[in-house]
């Protein structure tokens, strides 16, 4: 860690300590990352006795494999504070990921960013952003041991499945010693990683099978590049939230002719965009060309427009 990031980190730690309470946030739509960081500060904050609610914004949908974290923070986002003293936002690279929340930020006497993404310019009064952590929950993990807030099993399985939800059970390149070491010391302080990995890959309702075999019928290749399209149709008819779709990117791309693997699903009136990569081509570049975001290896953006235009426009963006 960067001494720079150590100072951020200081800050940080400081401005949650003298904070008389907490709101916290992370982005819309949140994956494992994003609620694990979430649910494991917002228990650590509560067990050390500080006043504490957390959030995030529509819709407000908890994704089922979750449901072991402990919620009892959380709040709908019309319950969350509209001017908080101390908010942290959590996992969030642009304050616009934060949905109907981001008006909080903006009114929050004192804002503190914990994130890890590369594309994040750093926003807020006090920005701890490390793209060398794999996961936001890594740089969690430190703070509150800069804290010394408690540390249990319920803290711990939240960071814990944050961390192999964004390392991807510890196979993406992104793993590196230090995010090892952190997932070990939260292991050793309780928390199960049969248990998570169970919960995070092997926890899907039936429906979730309808919509694997529409998705993975409909795949195309061409030259390196697999894609394929998700309609609400689909979804509707197999009775699925959008909480249940995250894992259907990782289905599609384990075909080993695919360097890059997009799965584009209909969203309202336009399209939501996931991108993976094998290395060679960093998508987060060609997310951020569409107002997205994310990492070398994993990133989305939403669209409008043709389906056709948006397939052959991220085509040739992974050929360049």
């Amino acid at each position: 860690m960067k001494e720079s990031i150590r100072r951020a980190l200081r800050r940080a730690a400081e401005a949650l300590a003298a904070a008389p309470r907490l709101a916290l946030a992370c982005h819309v739509s949140p994956d494992g990352d994003a609620l694990g960081s979430l649910l494991g500060l917002a228990r650590s904050a509560a067990a050390a006795g500080k006043p504490v609610v957390a959030s995030f914004g529509s819709p407000f949908a908890f994704p089922a494999q979750f449901d072991f974290l402990d919620r009892s923070a959380l709040v709908a986002p019309e319950e969350f504070p509209q001017a908080p003293q101390v908010m942290v936002a959590l996992d969030v690279a642009d304050p616009e990921r934060l949905g109907e929340l981001a008006v909080a930020a903006a009114r929050a006497d004192t804002l503190v960013v914990l994130d890890h993404h590369v594309t994040n310019p750093g926003f807020g009064h006090v920005a701890v952003v490390d793209p060398t952590a794999a996961a936001t929950a890594e740089i969690v993990f430190h703070l509150i041991r800069r804290l010394g807030w408690p540390l249990d099993p319920d803290t711990a399985a939240a960071l814990l499945a944050g961390v192999v939800s964004d390392t991807g059970r510890f196979q993406y390149s992104s793993t590196s010693p230090a995010v090892l070491r952190v997932a070990a010391g939260l292991v050793a302080a309780g928390a199960r990683p049969d248990r998570i990995g169970q919960r995070l890959y092997e926890w899907r309702p039936f429906g979730y099978l309808q919509l694997a075999a529409a998705v993975l019928g409909r795949a195309r290749l061409e030259d390196g590049f697999l894609w394929s399209v998700l309609y609400s149709a689909d979804t509707a008819a197999a009775g699925i939230g959008p909480e249940d779709l995250d894992a259907l990117i990782d289905d599609l791309r384990v075909a080993r002719e695919a360097e890059v693997t997009a799965l584009i699903k209909e969203a309202g009136e336009g399209w939501k965009v996931s991108l993976r990569s094998r290395g060679r081509v960093d998508v987060a570049a060609i997310a951020a060309r569409h107002g997205g975001g994310g990492h070398h290896n994993a990133a989305g953006f939403n669209a409008t427009g043709d389906l056709g235009s948006l397939v052959a426009a991220v085509r040739e963006a992974a050929r360049a």
